[in-house]
């Protein structure tokens, strides 16, 4: 017998697009415009376009990354993106065997690789600021611990993992005294939450235009002081540069009217649904929420709601490795929110996760009815089989040594 599909039919005008986090959506004019570019630079060619494109390479779209962060227009500069402005950065970094560098639970693998290498290339230490009881970082410890020797403090300012924001501007006037240098990815907070350079004290400020400023992919910036900057990041493709600029445009000229809390919203549709945790940590969050089914995997959610119309993303334990969330190696789903989205956006979740969890205890119920009544066909560890099919799959990760603070 096989099991009931419950194919679902939708307006499929518009998909519930909750993964802004991970890739926002263009708005029309930001798409219209890297449409045309890509057009030009595919008939005339790349020297042309730059031509044509003229100042708003050279100065339009730095004036408005000086606006969006709080500096001055001639300290930004253009990548491909924050990991890669990072890499740049850190690559010119002098550092030698008596100095220490801090990283926390919130980086990204590819922040962790980069100072990783950093590390192994100039025998530093490389330490990871403890996180307290309620999932924030421990400034008790930072204050107790911070010295000379520290040279290199990296914070991520909104966790990709689960949305915490971290108290970057505190972290700034803790480090003021000191000789370390502080750099700041804000790829999951530029374009949802106000990003100040100078308030938060930060030397090197990184993030990704295709997020939550929903530019296109393949682009980002980066904000150093003068006098640390002395990496050379790939530039991006001037057609991107063009959309990086349309986006920011449209995201200073959106309305923002105050409204319902999405996030909020979201959070009681999944703590309501049986069977689902929800993966936080720290007290404050923003535009995102992570959570886990006990008997359904990840993947097999997530792409159950894609087929309904709704798309997530699902995060994997080597994104973020070091996060409390990584720790059994097991993946999550993500959604998040902007304020492109509505309430209608999240009664779509509601209705497509109800049914995916409805048809999933259908097939195993119909399964393991299969499995009583002909064992031989259906064994539990045959490949395809009802069990093979449920069983979480163990996560790999990058083996990074690292001394974690206690």
């Amino acid at each position: 017998m096989n099991a009931p599909t419950n194919a679902p039919t939708y307006d499929t005008q518009r998909t519930a697009h909750l993964d802004t986090a991970g890739a926002g959506r263009m708005p029309d004019g930001v798409r219209a415009v890297l449409a045309a570019c890509t057009a030009r630079d595919d008939r005339f060619g790349s020297r042309a376009l730059r031509e044509h494109l003229g100042a708003v390479l050279d100065s339009e779209v730095h004036d408005r990354l000086a606006g969006l962060l709080g500096v001055p227009a001639g300290d930004t500069v253009l990548t491909t993106g924050a990991a890669a402005a990072f890499d740049a950065f850190v690559r010119a970094v002098e550092l030698g065997p008596g100095d220490r560098i801090w990283t926390t639970p919130h980086e990204g693998v590819d922040h962790l690789s980069t100072l990783y290498a950093l590390r192994d290339r100039t025998r530093c230490r490389l330490e990871v600021v403890p996180l307290r009881a309620d999932g924030d970082l421990d400034l008790d410890w930072m204050g107790a611990h911070i010295d000379e020797d520290v040279a290199l403090v990296s914070v991520v300012h909104v966790s990709s993992a689960c949305g915490t924001v971290n108290p970057v501007e505190r972290v700034g006037r803790l480090l003021a005294p000191h000789r370390a240098r502080y750099a700041l990815d804000a790829s999951h907070s530029v374009g949802q939450l106000p990003v100040d350079a100078a308030r938060i004290g930060a030397q090197l400020v990184t993030a990704d235009g295709w997020r939550f400023l929903r530019g296109p992919d393949a682009v980002g910036f980066a904000y150093a002081a003068p006098g640390v900057w002395g990496g050379c990041p790939p530039a991006p493709a001037p057609a991107a540069v063009a959309a990086l600029n349309a986006a920011l445009a449209h995201h200073g000229a959106a309305r923002r009217l105050p409204g319902e809390d999405l996030l909020a919203r979201l959070r009681a549709v999944v703590e309501r649904t049986p069977g689902i945790e929800v993966l936080a940590a720290g007290r404050e969050r923003a535009g995102m929420l992570a959570f886990r089914h006990r008997e359904v995997p990840a993947p097999l959610i997530r792409r159950g709601l894609a087929r309904r119309g709704v798309v997530l993303r699902k995060s994997v334990a080597q994104e973020t490795p070091l996060h409390p969330a990584a720790r059994d190696g097991a993946s999550a789903v993500r959604a998040s929110v902007h304020h492109d989205n509505g309430a209608q956006d999240v009664d779509r979740f509601e209705q497509a996760l109800r049914e995916v969890l409805r048809e999933e205890r259908e097939r195993r119920e119909h399964s393991g009815a299969a499995t009583a009544a002909a064992p031989a066909a259906v064994g539990a560890d045959r490949p395809g089989g009802p069990a093979s099919a449920y069983r979480a799959k163990p996560a790999g990760r990058r083996h990074l040594t690292l001394h974690r603070a206690t």
